[in-house]
């Protein structure tokens, strides 16, 4: 009897399994193994094993440590702009307002459309002669060059991308404050609590679980975000938008490099598994606590 549960259990797991192994253990040992060799771009000759020696040509680029400080700064900005506005929204539309539920809707609707999509339209809305810059022009604010300048490239990234991730990640706080007893706040207006004090010593420690998710999550999201900046800047203007994925992805298939891509690819895989232990650990204390 226990052999033909083990046998069950075993049918039952190995499409899962499969799909673990040949879609993430795979070409991440594979990407390991090639990002500790070096050869020449097309295959003409067998690549030699170099250990590390990719990784501390990385470290010792300028170009690729400034990449690295860019991206950290990027998601040092972009990420609590879309968990506090993603949490404003949320907290909004959890109240008794007129069409609270249209109001969701319309929020998560850029959720349904395909980034890609999602990054044309951009683009078409925040060209030189787009409809942006024709109600800036109209209102005396003057045209903006956005994805033509240095300076503002990478401001237009992070708008198109919150854009999407902003209604995404309110579902899930949404979620997080509906399932908070009603019999919290009301002790909280017993005890006269304004609604400031309510908010910081009831709502964020019971949301305190969803909230970890989204701020771990959206970093991840966020540190592989690719397609607004190969569809809108592709890096530029100046490298001003080249942030660590699209320059994997440029080192790897534009220049043919494949062993150093890897590298970085390896370096950006490290960065979110620190993410993602880092949440299972806060969740930890979190549950010890209680």
């Amino acid at each position: 009897m226990r052999r033909r549960e083990v046998m069950w259990a075993i049918a039952f797991l190995a499409p899962t399994l499969v799909v673990i192994i040949t879609l993430r253990l795979w070409p991440i040992i594979g990407a390991t193994l090639t990002s500790m060799q070096f050869g020449l771009p097309g295959g003409l000759v067998a690549p030699e094993w170099v250990g590390l020696d990719n990784y501390a040509g990385l470290f010792s680029d300028p170009a690729f440590l400034e990449t690295l400080w860019r991206t950290v700064v990027f998601n040092l900005i972009i990420n609590p702009l879309q968990v506090i506005l993603a949490l404003f929204l949320a907290v909004l539309l959890v109240q008794r307002v007129a069409g609270a539920r249209y109001w969701r809707l319309l929020m998560f609707i850029p959720c349904l459309i395909p980034i890609a999509g999602s990054s044309v339209a951009w683009g078409i809305a925040l060209r030189p002669d787009g409809p942006v810059n024709l109600i800036l022009g109209a209102i005396g604010i003057g045209p903006q060059p956005f994805f033509t300048s240095p300076s503002q490239a990478m401001g237009s990234i992070i708008l198109v991308a919150s854009w999407v991730g902003i209604g995404y990640w309110m579902i899930f706080l949404i979620a997080g404050l509906n399932a908070i007893p009603t019999e919290y706040y009301e002790a909280a207006r017993i005890d006269r609590a304004g609604p400031i004090r309510t908010f910081v010593s009831v709502t964020i420690p019971l949301l305190r679980r969803p909230l970890l998710f989204v701020i771990v999550a959206t970093t991840i999201a966020n540190f592989v975000l690719f397609v607004p900046i190969q569809a809108l800047t592709n890096g530029g203007p100046e490298n001003s938008t080249t942030v660590l994925m699209f320059e994997a992805f440029r080192t790897s298939f534009t220049y043919g490099d494949r062993y150093t891509g890897s590298a970085q690819v390896m370096l950006l895989t490290v960065v979110m598994l620190i993410c993602v232990a880092l949440q299972f650990r806060l969740l930890r204390e979190d549950d010890d606590k209680r």
